[in-house]
């Protein structure tokens, strides 16, 4: 089998020789295709796999088309986004993803976000604390709730809707669960956005909603940037 790793924005070295150790440690072929720059280059280099690994690199019906032979496509990290999956269903291509991969990274960049928000962006100014803010999370996925616990150690009032999760999976959590997005921005400072970029979600934080926030509130989007 020969397996194609495509990443416009290439996995760190020591990750790459982690996949090449499993790949090839089962037989098959590695192929590497890294900082490519035209689309022809992945067309090209699809061609001739029988599975395919990206990180954020679009997969459209173009290059399902190029991939005669391909049987799978994996996506490193959370959602489907950057995957035709229903034109990949019709080719009969499995596609999968690694939810929860880098859910904690990005939780931390949350609250880098945040620190740097409510110390006035670093300008010299003495800013506001965290402590005792109340910080809504909307959808309490893998990253929500590593937000929740990294939340918790900043001694915030923690918030959470979650239109999928039930409002006991959330309080069971040590977070208080509200019944509406409308609601989370209502009573919240601050609100950080975890929701999937899918028809339902695309362009749906617009600035009604944000103006539900509290004077001087603040939105952090780690997600996606179509929502």
């Amino acid at each position: 089998m020969k397996v194609l790793v495509a990443t416009e924005k290439p996995f760190a070295k020591a990750a790459v020789d982690g996949i090449k150790a499993e790949i090839e440690g089962a037989g098959n072929e590695l192929v590497l295709l890294e900082k490519y720059t035209e689309k022809q280059q992945l067309l090209d280099a699809v061609a001739g796999a029988d599975a395919m690994i990206v990180r954020s690199d679009k997969v459209t019906p173009e290059v399902l088309d190029a991939a005669k032979q391909l049987k799978i496509v994996v996506r490193a990290g959370a959602g489907y986004d950057n995957v035709d999956c229903a034109y990949a269903k019709e080719k009969n291509v499995v596609v999968e993803n690694t939810p929860g991969q880098n859910s904690n990274a990005v939780a931390e960049l949350v609250f880098g976000l945040l620190v740097y928000g409510v110390r006035n962006f670093y300008n010299g100014k003495s800013g506001s604390e965290l402590k005792g803010k109340k910080l809504g999370i909307l959808a309490f996925g893998n990253v929500g709730r590593n937000v929740a616990r990294i939340a918790k150690g900043f001694e915030m009032e923690v918030y959470a809707y979650d239109a999928f999760c039930p409002k006991e999976a959330i309080e069971a959590a040590g977070v208080k669960a509200v019944d509406s997005q409308d609601a989370l921005f209502e009573n919240c400072d601050i609100v950080s956005l975890h929701i999937p970029a899918t028809p339902e979600t695309k362009q749906s934080i617009n600035a009604a909603l944000v103006g539900k926030l509290h004077k001087n509130g603040i939105l952090i989007n780690t997600a996606r940037k179509e929502v």
